[in-house]
């Protein structure tokens, strides 16, 4: 089968960073569904698994945390789809990746695509799409019934992947008031498209523009970029009580005790965490999907494809990866067929 993959950690505008690759076709076991991939999108994950290190693999390495497929086969003790069933999911960084004419996953972290949706517009969602339903829902345990209605949100990073479906999960789930941050004309109106309320600029300080605009402070943030540029601005802008979730790795430590006389929070979100450690509610992804589905197929939620840019090959992924390193990327960025 056709595939993308790696053998050293190089940059990415080196030709060996990400190479075509012939390989064999896997065979399912246990609860694995065998998927004849058909799309995937490009996540930062993948250019951070990918990133130069001194470290040479001793058989290809793929990547890709996104996909939309069919079922081909399904292994002996699957019992949640069948061949012939359109799926879309983020897999799981512990397996190879989806950046492949097939792929196994466990049945566990997958959905039923979107009816409505193309290929390419699905699997723009699966990682993102679960970030941030656990990131809002999950960590920050912001009620899904609308019961947290009016309150607000600070969503950093609002023009990226998770950003993006987060405004919109937050918008018309949990009805919340959503400010996100974004520091261009072209990402300010993304956001805007998105559901938010109010669009700040991340290069500035946030908690001096929320008090610009008569914002004291937030119940709630969720920092989907540089956790380290932002901490201290979050610790003054989060509400006594509040919660902070972030998801990108911090270089340098914070003092957690700057939160204490709020009683305030700060939790990590990776998704990867339930199908890394095979958590007990690891099926929970099979039903964020499902419900996301839903959501989409009854118009209240719109994907996040920014734009596809080709056919999956080690090209074409290169110029992907180059441009999520950029940090200009607006949406999701899909590749579709081999």
């Amino acid at each position: 089968m056709k595939a993308v993959g790696l053998l050293k950690y190089l940059p990415i505008d080196n030709p060996e960073s990400l190479i075509d690759l012939d390989l064999p076709k896997p065979q399912p076991q246990g609860r694995d569904l065998l998927v004849a991939v058909r799309a995937v999108s490009v996540n930062p994950i993948d250019c951070k698994q990918r990133a130069p290190k001194d470290r040479i693999e001793p058989k290809p390495r793929v990547l890709g945390w996104d996909a939309c497929g069919v079922v081909e086969a399904v292994g002996p003790e699957a019992t949640l789809f069948k061949p012939g069933d359109a799926v879309y999911y983020a897999g799981d960084i512990t397996r190879p990746g989806s950046n492949s004419e097939y792929q196994l996953v466990d049945e566990r972290i997958v959905g039923h695509k979107p009816r409505k949706l193309s290929a390419a517009q699905a699997a723009a969602l699966p990682l993102t799409a679960v970030t941030a339903w656990e990131s809002l829902f999950d960590r920050l345990r912001i009620a899904r019934n609308g019961q947290d209605r009016g309150r607000r949100i600070l969503i950093i990073g609002g023009a990226g992947g998770v950003g993006s479906i987060a405004i919109q999960f937050a918008k018309r789930i949990a009805r919340l008031n959503v400010i996100a941050t974004a520091s261009r004309p072209e990402s300010v109106e993304w956001c805007r498209a998105m559901g938010a309320d109010e669009v700040i600029d991340h290069r500035g300080y946030l908690a001096s523009q929320l008090q610009e605009r008569g914002i004291e402070g937030v119940d709630w943030i969720l920092c989907c970029n540089d956790t380290d540029q932002h901490f201290a601005a979050m610790a003054v802008a989060i509400q006594p009580q509040g919660l902070i979730c972030a998801l990108v790795d911090s270089v340098q430590p914070h003092d957690l005790t700057v939160l204490k006389a709020k009683s305030a929070g700060f939790v990590w979100e990776s998704m990867f965490t339930r199908s890394r450690f095979r958590t007990a509610d690891m099926v929970e992804q099979h039903k964020i999907l499902n419900r996301v589905a839903d959501l989409i197929d009854g118009g209240e939620i719109r994907s996040t494809l920014g734009e596809v840019l080709g056919r999956i090959d080690a090209a074409t992924l290169r110029q992907a990866h180059a441009r999520i390193e950029s940090g200009r990327s607006i949406g999701k960025l899909v590749l579709e067929g081999f």
